[in-house]
């Protein structure tokens, strides 16, 4: 049975692949992973905050008006609550490719072309296979168009891709007028591989203490369906790799995926909440739901469900959204 994938120039054993998580700080959580069956880990992110804190950018930023709205400060995490400086961040990454042996991809979350893109050279020169730009951005500023958005995250993956050689994917949302048209030019633009989609975090109210609290939920796996659809879509479409996270919690959910046209499926929620064994167990479904089903390999399955062969993907959307509507019952 050949689990085998290819995903930014990487040749994986498997499409399993976590995703940037607190089970990537230690070495020994790593190595966990990887005897589990992980084919690559990325690392959890380094914060262009971080970088832009350490060397004072923000002083002016955070502090100032404080003398009015004093909480101001308390909504930015100070530096010890940061596992890692972004100099360790770096050395982190050099000791994890001394110690095992799937790739290493390194996460960059980010949004500007500002100094904090030259780290992408040092993640790579610590031995980085490859990166990761987590492009994570909320236009509060009624000015500023959708073009101005689309053009921050272009700018951002062009001033990264200018400073390292190794492959680099971008993870971004799906708010987007034309989902789609983004893809495209993110491929244009030298995408090596889109991951879809980041999950944006709401924060909430707290009544007692009137304040904003943040408020971490994990996945649900209904929330796969989004990934799943528009990787559907993009399959053959584009020349950048696809990989799908979010909701993705089964051996069936990452033969869905694979089916849309993913080249990687990656877990995270899943693995918090049960344990890296899950990736063994769900290692273990894949291959016996290939052999009942008669597929001898992941490419053989890749895109067998994707809308490539559909001239119009709106159309049949469109269609489908009717029949879902139809389908249920009182």
């Amino acid at each position: 049975m050949d689990l085998s994938t290819n995903y930014l120039g990487l040749k994986l054993k498997n499409p399993i692949v976590p995703s940037a998580s607190p089970l990537s700080q230690t070495v020994d959580s790593v190595k966990a992973l990887e005897d589990a069956g992980a084919a690559a880990v990325v690392v959890y992110s380094l914060f262009e905050e971080q970088i832009n804190h350490e060397s004072g950018e923000l002083d002016h930023f955070l502090s100032h008006g404080t003398e009015s709205f004093a909480e101001a400060l308390s909504y930015f995490p100070s530096p010890s609550q940061f596992k890692l400086t972004p100099s360790q961040y770096v050395e982190h990454i050099a000791k994890l490719k001394k110690a095992v042996n799937i790739p290493v991809i390194g996460s960059l979350n980010g949004v500007s072309r500002g100094g904090w893109v030259n780290y992408a050279k040092k993640i790579e020169e610590a031995g980085a296979d490859a990166l990761e730009l987590n492009v994570y951005y909320v236009a509060t500023d009624a000015e500023m168009t959708g073009a101005d958005v689309e053009n921050m995250y272009i700018d951002a993956l062009k001033a990264v891709k200018q400073n390292v050689k190794i492959p680099v994917a971008i993870k971004l949302s799906p708010y987007f007028s034309s989902m789609a048209n983004m893809a495209k030019k993110l491929d244009e633009a030298g995408a090596d591989g889109l991951v879809l989609f980041n999950r944006f975090y709401q924060p909430d109210f707290n009544l007692e203490k009137l304040e904003v609290e943040p408020n971490l939920v994990l996945s649900s796996n209904w929330e796969m369906r989004l990934p799943l659809r528009w990787i559907a879509i993009l399959y053959g479409n584009i020349k950048a790799n696809l990989a799908a996270t979010s909701g993705i919690h089964s051996h069936q959910d990452i033969i869905k995926v694979m089916m849309a046209g993913a080249d990687a499926a990656m877990v995270c929620s899943e693995l918090l909440v049960n344990g890296v064994g899950r990736i063994t167990a769900m290692l273990k479904g894949m291959e016996e739901w290939m052999t009942e089903n008669e597929y001898s390999s992941v490419q053989m399955m890749k895109g067998s469900m994707s809308q490539k062969s559909c001239a119009e993907p709106a159309a049949f959307e469109r269609a489908n959204y009717m029949k879902t509507l139809q389908s249920y019952k009182i």
